[in-house]
């Protein structure tokens, strides 16, 4: 399984996480470049409106496009790059209920209501 930035970034990988086709939303990698759900959950609990909001203005409206690259791939073989923007696309996604209705992090009269998942789905 393709390993989140942290790992990468302690492996030495290249500053550039997206592909270059996404360079302008590079700005975003390091935070929304998430392997797992409960880190993208995590992130956006800890996450700002405003850090959401500028976020979800720039990815939202480049999803196609997003999905589009990592369609000319395998499911199963997507490079280490085109695997870090279809994580950005997961955190967009992530993010959208945030933005786009309850202008809150958390869900609305939910109390403490939380889902964690037992096994990720690939990737």
């Amino acid at each position: 399984m393709h390993t989140g930035v942290n790992e990468a970034k302690q492996s030495g990988m290249p500053e550039s996480l997206l592909p270059s086709p996404f360079a302008d939303l590079e700005r975003f990698a390091q935070t929304w470049c998430l392997a797992t759900e409960p880190e993208r959950f995590a992130q956006r609990m800890a996450s700002t409106m405003s850090e959401m909001q500028a976020f979800y203005a720039a990815s939202f409206p480049r999803i196609g496009e997003m999905l589009a690259f990592c369609d000319a791939h395998q499911l199963g073989d997507l490079p280490d790059d085109a695997c870090r923007l279809l994580q950005l696309v997961h955190s967009t996604i992530m993010v959208s209920m945030c933005v786009e209705i309850w202008h809150q992090p958390a869900v609305i009269d939910a109390a403490g209501a939380r889902l964690d998942r037992v096994r990720e789905p690939f990737p």
